[in-house]
């Protein structure tokens, strides 16, 4: 059976569908499906809070007999393997479903394909590839985590009349009007980490949660580019470490092993590995994944091979305990508070991303926004690993004393492709990707 525009119109259903979930299980990618039966949808499921149930089974309970014959719309293959759950290919099978339409093929590679030749192999008729664009767009986090062994990078960007991105000294500075600040919200819940560099956390004291009633819960893990713990114990940041996690991401010549690390590059170093298991929105340590994420060379286009040097002139300013610790003891006393705050410290050279963002990925992070610092930002840029770019233009000005941001809509990267423009109010957010 050719695809038709209904299939497409069911299958544009299922990923918005899909979208309601983004950052919200777990390392199991949101998965939207939709049963369809003479033209009439009898069964419809997002992938569950956590990770599972995935989406088919719920959609096929639901339909239930209704199954029988009917069309099952999925935005990623269904899976074909044994994991926490029986595979959902072989569900829709036992349901005696006549039709599954795809968008995605998926990269793992205990599934890719496997799900498709199982479900025709039962003499059930597939389709796959429909609306493939913006079904990727759907699972960016998913594919990213299982393609490059890292997780899909968002860095956004308020940049006022005169180019500016805050002023020297002033804290946080209001860019953006409220409109606007309600969709970085909504980004942010959907979001499973969070990355800003020291001289944002010391300057502007963020708290970086979602504080959208109804979304609270949904904040996502905050992570702090900070070589030598110098994060104020008094900040907001370190305050909430029990509510919300942070990471800190320090550099390994503070680390307690720092002695016997000497010499070893810092892929080479153990702390940079998990520890209590994944750390993942839901916080449940004890939950594991159904997809693994195969080890590859390839963390981003343009990746840079060499040793990014320090970001001189990050600090920009700081709070009341934030100077860096330089004596041996003042570091352990730092490090001991902090950990005992709840702050996780992981030791990683924090200005080599292209080591950081895998260490995240083994820790069932897929989707890292980038908010905080314009040195931060064009780390990110210069190594080639930020895959969509959020530009939002005020006009506002700032003027005498402003921040410069990083990036204007006239300098955006090449490879990157400009996807859309919104207004928020005043604001103008356009929206730019990099092709997965």
């Amino acid at each position: 059976m050719s695809v038709t525009a209904d299939d497409e119109g069911f299958m544009a259903a299922a990923i918005r569908l899909s979208r309601q979930h983004l950052g919200r299980t777990a390392t199991n990618p949101s998965v939207g499906c939709l049963i369809v039966r003479d033209g009439v949808v009898v069964g419809s499921a997002v992938t569950a809070l956590g990770g599972r149930p995935h989406a088919e089974p719920q959609a096929l309970a639901e339909a239930g007999e209704r199954a029988r014959g009917a069309t099952a719309y999925v935005t990623l293959e269904p899976c074909s393997h044994h994991g926490k759950t029986p595979p959902c290919a072989e569900a829709l099978i036992a349901y005696g479903v006549a039709r599954v339409v795809i968008s995605v093929t998926d990269p793992d590679l205990r599934v890719s394909g496997r799900g498709i030749a199982m479900l025709r192999q039962a003499g059930i008729e597939v389709d796959a590839g429909v609306l493939e664009t913006e079904g990727r767009r759907s699972l960016a986090a998913y594919l990213t985590r299982q393609t490059k062994n890292r997780p899909y990078v968002t860095l956004k960007l308020a940049v006022s009349a005169d180019g500016m991105i805050g002023r020297e000294g002033a804290g946080q500075v209001a860019i953006t009007g409220p409109q606007a600040r309600v969709e970085v919200q909504a980004l942010r819940a959907e979001t499973d980490a969070i990355l800003v560099g020291i001289g944002t956390a010391i300057s502007d004291d963020p708290l970086l949660t979602v504080r959208t009633p109804g979304l609270e819960a949904q904040s996502p893990i905050r992570i702090v580019l900070d070589p030598s713990l110098a994060l104020p114990l008094t900040s907001k940041l370190v305050q909430t470490a029990r509510e919300v996690p942070v990471i800190v991401v320090a550099s390994e010549e503070v680390s307690p092993l720092a002695a016997d690390a000497e010499g070893l590059p810092p892929s080479a170093l153990p702390d940079i590995s998990p520890t209590e298991g994944e750390i993942g929105k839901e916080r449940d340590l004890t939950s594991q994944a159904d997809s693994s994420s195969p080890a590859t060379e390839d963390v981003g286009q343009g990746a840079n091979p060499q040793p990014i040097s320090p970001l001189v002139g990050e600090m920009s300013g700081r709070a009341e305990g934030g100077a860096p610790p330089t004596d041996p003891s003042d570091i352990n006393s730092r490090r001991a508070a902090l950990e005992a705050a709840g702050v996780e410290i992981v030791y990683c050279n924090p200005y080599h991303p292209e080591v950081l963002l895998p260490a995240l990925a083994t820790r069932g992070i897929s989707s890292l926004l980038v908010e905080g610092g314009a040195k931060t930002a064009r780390l990110f840029l210069d190594a080639g690993l930020v895959d969509r770019i959020q530009l939002y233009q005020s006009p506002v000005v700032i003027g005498k004393g402003g921040i410069e941001s990083p990036l204007r809509a006239t300098d955006i990267p090449s490879g990157f492709m400009h996807m859309s423009t919104r207004m928020f109010g005043d604001d103008r957010l356009d929206e730019y990707e990099r092709g997965l």
